[in-house]
């Protein structure tokens, strides 16, 4: 079940903004009747109508990309920086997955599908997703520990459910460590290295899930098959 504002952006009739204007005014109905609630749910069962015309019914694409620095994840951006939208050739209006940081790597999810985005954000469903990050100082055993149990910044206690020190170089005193994290909080890895005192240089998303982007060059992406995309689904409802 998706907001209906929502359906109607993504089948492209209108962006969401017009399309709860549209729902305002009565012009939309769903199997016959006028809605005029916002909020109002729908499924891929239910008939919808904008102006009396029927909409049609779009297919759920999925994608992989790997993220390069300087782009922003969003759909669209006032400054006219290049979005990560920008980066993939789809007839479809998509959208990514969670964030990536404007100078962070890796791993990004983009789809037209809500229901699955939400599988995917959510922290309940367990979803690993794996950071290498490239920080200043040396990581201990106790550090990684800390990282663990959890940091509180701003009053929010934020944890990673494995931490793994990658490579010490102790001639430069920078460090290379894995995270694996469930949530997503605004730039959560970089936060929870710099209460450890071990701010991040360079920052990775290596993984999501079973999915890394090894074979995809910087800026590349490719379709998710139906297996994946059901291995996806097994997996956020196995781990609920």
């Amino acid at each position: 079940m998706e907001r209906i504002q929502k359906v109607i952006a993504n089948a492209g009739i209108c962006s969401r903004r017009k399309a709860e204007e549209l729902i305002e005014a009565g012009k939309v109905k769903v199997n016959g009747q006028v809605i005029t609630e916002l909020g109002y749910k729908v499924s891929d069962k239910d008939e919808i109508m904008v102006n009396d015309r029927i909409v049609e019914k779009t297919d759920k694409v999925y994608f992989l990309l790997n993220k390069p620095r300087g782009v922003v994840t969003t759909t669209s951006d006032d400054k006219g920086r290049k979005t990560v939208v920008d980066l993939i050739d789809t007839e479809y209006r998509i959208y990514p997955i969670g964030r990536l940081d404007y100078d962070t790597t890796g791993a990004l999810l983009l789809t037209n599908n809500g229901e699955f985005a939400n599988l995917i954000m959510h922290p309940k469903n367990e979803i690993d997703k794996v950071y290498l990050a490239k920080v200043e100082g040396i990581a201990t055993g106790d550090i990684v520990k800390q990282l663990e149990k959890g940091v509180v910044v701003d009053e929010i206690k934020l944890s990673s459910s494995r931490v793994k020190i990658k490579k010490i170089d102790k001639e430069k005193e920078e460090s290379f460590i894995e995270l694996t994290i469930h949530e997503g909080k605004n730039h959560q890895v970089k936060k929870m290295l710099e209460a450890v005192k071990l701010p991040v240089i360079k920052l990775t998303r290596e993984r999501i899930a079973f999915l890394d982007v090894k074979n995809l060059k910087s800026g590349e992406y490719r379709k998710l098959n139906k297996k994946e995309v059901s291995q996806l689904y097994v997996l956020a409802n196995t781990n609920k």
